[in-house]
């Protein structure tokens, strides 16, 4: 028989509103409603001191942390580091990322992803390849030299990659990656997002009415937003359908950009969500790591290749969070959805993801009253924590 499991104690946020004095209700690893904290049900009861239970943080774009990084090591081992690592700040589920490499590379990160998928861990979301067909003109710290078109080998191998992960996000740049063959990755399941682009408005509209969803850090790496050609960011905040991963961490892009998006991106559908593309050294005190043959150094929050260039970011998802409330100014309940909802709606698991609303999964966060994460837990089960 199925154990009722009654959490009090703590303000509940389901995603949409915020509950005091109430008990959230799982069983089975599924969120069965809520309760008031003292009703006299028969179930098994843990009682939080205080603070907030809020929905698990949902990660789109983790290049590395606790000293892996997936482009070194494209193992499952790495994928659970990376699954154990960020529990820790939070992160219920995540989509370990591969930046442009080699087809070699490439074939083995699928292979460990279609392994932890067959294995079953609930944190595993699927895979997100960062490139290999983007724009060398904005390459960021991607290697040009490994920058290449996507053939019909390329989209083939896509398209049978997804039919063995729960999901298969691909940044592309839509001047290397035509609207038809865009249409035929997303047609089979493929998530496509832009970035690493030049492209102008126009093109970067037809990629989104072709079935491109996304866009890849906002601002970061694309064409921008011009008085007479809007450009990849223009784009991206004109079209109502296009959701856009964000870098919140002060460094990647100003407070003012932020909160000009966020007004621009209002209305929705498509909503602003928070990725960390998060690198080998969060987690760790290490200083520098190996990219693509390149040394990057982690100095003052940042990660940067010799020439200055940013290489991906030292951020967890709570520190975001925090950021846009503290930094941006954002309200408490807004900035979590961007943690949550949003990235699951993004990926289209919004059903059974990203709040604590009755069918969900059970993945949640306890939080400090000062958005410290105090205990993670993945479908009922306390992962990490107090």
């Amino acid at each position: 028989m199925s154990t009722l499991l009654a959490l009090t104690g703590a303000t509940i946020f389901d995603g949409e509103l915020m509950h005091h004095r109430s008990a959230l209700l799982v069983r089975d690893g599924v969120v069965e409603g809520l309760a008031a904290a003292d009703s006299p049900l028969a179930a098994e009861r843990v009682a939080f001191d205080g603070g907030l239970i809020v929905p698990g943080f949902l990660d789109l774009q983790v290049n590395g942390g606790g000293g892996a990084l997936f482009n070194a090591d494209p193992t499952p081992r790495t994928i659970a580091t990376l699954c154990d690592t960020f529990a820790k700040t939070g992160t219920t589920g995540l989509l370990p990322t591969l930046v442009t490499d080699t087809p070699e590379t490439t074939a083995l990160a699928i292979a460990a992803g279609i392994a932890v998928a067959e294995a079953g861990d609930p944190r595993f979301l699927g895979l997100h390849l960062e490139g290999p067909h983007l724009s060398v003109a904005r390459k960021g710290a991607h290697d040009p030299a490994l920058i290449r078109p996507m053939t019909d080998a390329d989209e083939a191998a896509l398209i049978a990659a997804r039919r063995r992960l729960p999901a298969l996000l691909v940044t592309l740049a839509p001047e290397t990656v035509p609207p038809e063959r865009i249409a035929r990755l997303a047609s089979a399941g493929v998530t496509v997002s832009l970035g690493h682009s030049d492209a102008p408005y126009a093109l970067a509209r037809a990629a989104a009415e072709a079935g491109a969803g996304l866009v890849t850090h906002l601002f970061n790496a694309m064409s921008q937003l011009g008085h007479r050609e809007p450009g990849l960011v223009g784009a991206a905040l004109d079209s109502p359908a296009l959701h856009a991963g964000l870098i919140a961490d002060g460094i990647h892009v100003h407070p003012a950009a932020i909160r000009t998006a966020l007004a621009a991106k209002a209305a929705g559908p498509g909503r602003i969500f928070l990725v960390t593309d998060a690198m080998s050294p969060t987690g760790t005190d290490q200083r520098r790591f190996i990219l693509n043959g390149r040394e990057v150094h982690r100095a003052d929050g940042a990660l940067r290749l010799a020439d200055g260039t940013l290489a991906g970011a030292d951020l967890t998802m709570i520190d975001a969070v925090r950021f846009m409330v503290e930094g941006v100014g954002l309200d408490l309940p807004e900035a979590l959805r961007m943690a949550s909802l949003h990235p699951a709606t993004a990926l289209g698991i919004a059903p059974h993801r990203g709040h604590l609303q009755k069918g969900a999964r059970a993945d949640f966060i306890h939080l400090s009253d000062g958005l410290a994460c105090r205990s993670t837990w993945v479908g009922g089960t306390r992962v990490w924590g107090e």
